[in-house]
């Protein structure tokens, strides 16, 4: 069994930045420290509205880190355009609503497989590793497999807003479609809303090669510092796929 990385996303610490409009914090820094703490890549939101990250801050980072750096985004032709002149290690594609707090579902990707097949194609021939964030949902891994893209985010935030019997429903619909991923052959990774709580079940699934965490490590940074908030994180992933063993 592989080891899973773990990559650090670095949004909240532009929402502080930007709550007073200075430079302070820098999530460049955050990034620097996250790394240093054991984090694998740094995953970072360009949204339409640019609420956190913007364009600079994707440009610093790549300046500044050597590790690989997540874009997540919408698949428009502007975030496309930046992507392209960026070219990041890999791109994530996710649903957007300006209205939303936090992504709030996977992208429908059986849904909107003729809009998504160019900006999948466009991306994977700039040598960007693409992925797709969905629900897991059999139907849209086999959509993702279609299109294209080699790599599934499954969206963990109902197996994570979800309690007692019916989290045991959601890991059992994570465990499926992550085994759908492998028969799709697609490298599979996971993310939204893990938390120290919740994270073991889903660091243990055997087809999980990334997990991707970041509002709950930030907000923890809060109380115990950055390197301490990744450290447990990481300590707590591994131990999983240990266990498994």
């Amino acid at each position: 069994m592989r080891n899973i990385r773990l990559g650090v996303n670095i949004d909240h610490v532009a929402t502080v930045r930007n709550a007073r409009g200075g430079i302070h914090p820098d999530p460049v820094r955050a990034s620097l420290l996250a790394l240093d703490a054991g984090a694998d890549g740094i995953t970072l939101h360009l949204r339409e509205d640019r609420r956190h990250i913007r364009e600079d801050d994707l440009r610093r980072l790549q300046e500044a880190v050597r590790a690989p750096v997540n874009l997540e985004m919408a698949a428009t032709e502007e975030m496309v355009r930046i992507a392209l002149a960026a070219r990041p290690h890999a791109v994530c594609l996710v649903p957007e609503r300006r209205e939303e707090v936090t992504t709030e579902g996977g992208l429908d990707a059986a849904g909107n497989l003729e809009a998504l097949r160019p900006v999948v194609a466009r991306l994977v021939e700039a040598g960007i590793r693409v992925s797709l964030f969905i629900d897991p949902d059999e139907r849209q891994v086999r959509a993702a497999a279609e299109l294209g893209a080699p790599v599934v985010e499954l969206h963990t935030g109902r197996y994570a807003e979800t309690v007692g019997s019916s989290r045991s429903g959601e890991l059992d619909r994570l465990t499926r479609a992550a085994a759908v991923t492998a028969q799709c052959g697609l490298e599979c990774h996971a993310g939204h809303g893990l938390t120290f709580d919740n994270v073991e079940a889903v660091a243990a699934l055997p087809e999980v090669v990334e997990l991707n965490i970041g509002h709950f490590l930030i907000g923890e940074a809060i109380f115990v510092g950055l390197k301490a908030s990744i450290s447990e994180m990481k300590g707590l992933i591994a131990g999983s796929r240990w266990r498994e063993r």
